[in-house]
This record gives C-alpha cells, structure tokens and sequence, in this order.
C-alpha cells in the first residue's frame, strides 16, 4: 500500500496515471484495481482525497429520474444509483432512502408535473406520483402554505459523500494503486506514452486518465484539445441545527429550471437538515467562500419552502465549485491516438454515477488499447458510519466493553470517541489536516464547531493516539462502527452563523 504527499515520485512508468483524487476519480482507481496486472497511480494535487466538489455537495443519491433522456449522463446516473446503493450497503456508507417531493406553488409548476413524471418514465425509473395538496400536507406538515401538488419521487436518497469517496480509494490503495497527494499536473507531454511534470517532479504512465473535475479544461488543453470549458458554479449552502430535523421528512426540490435542480430542503445523514445551493456562474475556480447575499437568498427561498426552519439555529454554512460546462451532458471523451481520456463536466450528479462512470472510462481504455488482463475483486472494505440512523460507536455497550476508548467522547456535538480518531489516525489514508480528520469522524463538525473540543481534537491529531489494543478491530480490517443509511452534513469549511450561543439543548 503506497500513499505519498512529498518528495519524488516514482521513477517508473504506469500503465494508467489518473489525474484527479475526486469521487469520479477515486472510483475511476477502484475499477481499474480489480485488474491485479495493471500499475495504476492516483495523482491529486491537494493533501487529500475528495477535496473539491465531493466533499461540499448536496449529498443526494439520484435515481436519475430528471436527467435529459438519452444522454450518457442519464444512463450512467440510472446504472450508478444501483451500483452505489448495493455498494453503500455492502462498505457501511450512510445512506438513508427518504424520497423526494417536487413541490409545485404555481399553477405552471402544477402543470408541469406530469411531464416530469414522463420524463422519469423515458429514463427509465417508474415510481414516481402526482399528489394532491391534502396528501402533501399529510407528508409534510410544516411545508410553507400555498404549494399545489407535488410529484413524489420515493428513490431519491441522501448517502455521506466523504465517506463513498474514501471507500473507493482506501480500497484501491489496498488493492495496489499508488495514491501521490500534493502532486499537482503542470505540464503533460505525449510520446511514446505520457510524461507529466507535476509539482512533485515528473510522473510517467502509457495510458491517461484526467479526472480533474474543475481543472478538467486545463489538462485537456495541454494534450492540444478545447473541446468544452469548465465554468464554476458555485453553490452555497446552509446548515440547519439538529433540533430542525423533525421539522422535514423528504427532499423538498423545487421544479428544476436550466441553471440545475433549484433551491432544496433535505434532512442530512448526519442529523442536520440543509438548505441551498445557490447556482452562481463565476471565473475563480478558488471562490469557494459564501456571501451575505448569497446567504440572504437562500433565506428567502427557504421562508417559503420550511418557514419554520428559520427559526432554528445554522450550525455551518459553505459552498461547492460545480463543473458547469454548457452542455446538457457529461463531457467524457476517449482520444485512442494519445492512449487518453477525459472526464469532464461531471455535476452535481457525478456521485451518483461514479462507479458507473468508472466501469464506462475503463471500456473506453479497453477500446484505446489498454489491456486490461484478467478481473480480480478487491477485498470488502467496511467504513465507519458517519450517519445516525445507525448505531454509533458510543452507543454500542459490547463494542465499548470490549475498547473503552470508544465510550470517551472527545467531540460532544456529534459524539466522536477517543477510538474513532485514533482509527482515523491509523487508517490506510490518514487524514493530513484537522479538516480531513472532521470528514472522517465528525470531529469539530457540530453546533460549537470546534469551540469545545477544538484543543483536544487538535492534541489528539498532533501527537497521534496509541495503537489499538489487543481487543480493538484493526484499523486495515475496517472499522468497528457499522454501517447503514442516514443524514448528511457539510464539511463546514465556512464560519458558523449563530444567532444564539447553543440554542435547544445539546444533542
């Protein structure tokens, strides 16, 4: 198992470099793991997996039901939701299938219903319903006052984003595949195979993979192609105290218009309950910071859809960088020529569709001359569980009897243990900062964020924590937390907006 994130690279020649540690990335190396003959590198240019759009997205788990039909985003959505909710269950990744409602507060909107129902049906999902404003109001009681119908959607699901990413590259990395952090793409030269010089010296591979979400115009580029620009859209996002969770049993979507899916409301994996995204077209590729109107707005849109909600208090804000490209479609193209392919403008909807956007690339290598040889499963990997549906370390009595470290909280916000950050410490891709260790534990991701526990997550982070005991699971075999399905929350990168120091109580 090879993890690097300084000093030289490898001197030797891979068959597959992939340029891009994101979600599609990250599932693009697990996919080509299973082929045991292959020498495969993972290249990011940042400290850690899934640190662009993956890790600050709305965290939903499409069906697919309103993609454009008969594009190759919808199919890979449609075959993406299935393999990555089989997969979830399998890996312990929070998932929890709470639906979606598309509430209509026009007339027009009303109207336009039933044709998203058609559409749901020409992609191929067919358990969509129209319902009344009685039954919707049964659903959703605190729903805002003058919606008209709604068309439910029951597959629609929230699943954890960090912990999906860092499950296909944990189990890459176990697998065989070199993962170089820090190692950002300067310049590639094609020949008799790739050379690219990154900032960590010169990487060399037969066949290439760009994987690198928002850069994925500028990699294209420098094989001599310009056929799309990435435009980042940002989307900011609001998180809603625990205590509003009873307040939203479905995703509350809005009816989609061509800038995306709209201003949502959706309980979270993790307890909370999210409001957002905005969708602003923007040219920093770095302008990940949220604004006071940005904010304001959201409020507003959120007055109508869940009036209560603003009365709780916000917990986080923060906001993603989409790869918005113009086109109502992935940008995934094979260059058979120059051994390479691009995987670009991949949305809002690239998680849902990763694993099948890995199946779809490692054809597309096949065809430019990749030979794959033969397909060996990787071993399971079991994550922590991040959600609450399940049950957490600190309330597992048999699991704690058996390594009290699990029954010290460090975190009391989101009631991480002393074992759970030792695990993280000790994983097969550790957390570099303290904003990796909060996307693998929840550490510092709650209502003080950090406030309380800041000094002792940061000590127990800087001098590490002692190794497992004889009676405690090893770290490599997979965490001792479980899995299942249940709410998402941000990674928090923004200021908390408070308006009162702690609100309705601990949770």
């Amino acid at each position: 198992m090879t993890v690097t994130a300084e000093g030289p690279l490898p001197t030797r020649t891979y068959d597959v470099v992939i340029v891009g540690a994101g979600v599609v990335g990250c599932a693009v190396a697990r996919e080509l793991a299973r082929h045991p003959r292959l020498s495969v590198a993972l290249a990011e240019a940042q400290d850690d997996v899934g640190q662009g759009t993956s890790k600050a997205n709305t965290a939903i788990l499409h069906t697919g039901f309103d993609a454009v039909p008969g594009t190759l985003e919808a199919r890979l959505v449609r075959e993406g939701h299935a393999l990555l909710g089989a997969y979830a269950a399998a890996s312990g990744i929070p998932v929890e299938r709470v639906g979606a409602l598309l509430v209509a507060w026009d007339e027009e909107q009303l109207a336009a219903l039933p044709r998203l129902a058609e559409k749901a049906e020409r992609n191929g999902y067919h358990e969509t319903g129209l319902v009344g404003p009685e039954e919707l109001y049964a659903r959703e009681p605190h729903l805002g006052p003058g919606a008209l119908g709604a068309l439910h959607v029951p597959g629609e699901s929230i699943i954890c984003p960090w912990t999906t990413t860092l499950a296909y590259a944990t189990q890459a990395v176990r697998s065989g595949v070199d993962l170089h952090l820090n190692t950002a793409v300067e310049q590639v030269r094609w020949g008799e195979g790739h050379l690219l010089r990154t900032s960590r010296g010169p990487l060399r591979a037969r066949h290439l993979v760009n994987a690198a979400g928002l850069h994925a115009d500028s990699v294209d580029r420098l094989l001599g192609h310009e056929d799309f620009t990435v435009t980042p859209r940002r989307g900011q996002l609001i998180v809603h105290d625990k205590a509003a969770r009873p307040l939203v049993r479905h995703i509350l979507l809005p009816v989609p218009t061509a800038l995306g899916k709209g201003v949502l409301v959706a309980p979270t994996v993790y307890g909370n309950v999210l409001l957002g995204p905005t969708a602003e077209n923007l040219d920093d590729k770095r302008a990940t910071g949220s604004t006071a109107e940005g904010l304001a707005g959201l409020r507003d849109k959120g007055r109508r859809i869940l009036p209560a909600l603003l009365d709780e208090e916000v917990t986080a804000v923060y906001a993603g960088l989409r790869a918005a490209t113009g086109q109502e479609d992935y940008r995934i193209a094979a260059h058979p020529e120059q051994a390479y392919v691009t995987v670009g403008g991949i949305r809002s909807t690239g998680l849902t569709a990763s694993m099948a956007i890995a199946a779809h690339v490692t054809g597309l290598l096949a065809g430019a001359g990749l030979d794959l040889g033969p397909v060996r499963e990787p071993e399971p990997v079991t994550m922590p569980n991040l959600g609450e549906a399940f049950p957490r370390p600190y309330q597992r009595a048999e699991l704690i009897a058996a390594d009290p470290e699990y029954g010290t909280l460090v975190c009391h916000c989101e009631r991480v243990s002393r074992g759970e950050i030792r695990d993280a410490l000790a994983a097969t891709i550790p957390p570099r900062t303290l904003e990796g260790l909060r996307r693998r534990t929840r550490a510092r991701a709650g209502r003080c964020q950090g406030f309380s526990c800041g000094a002792a997550v940061r000590e127990l982070f800087e001098r590490g924590l002692p190794k497992a005991g004889p009676a405690a699971p090893d770290p490599a075999a997979g965490d001792p937390s479980g899995g299942g399905r249940a709410r998402r929350e941000p990674s928090a990168e923004e200021p908390a907006l408070r308006r009162k120091p702690f609100g309705r109580g601990r949770p």
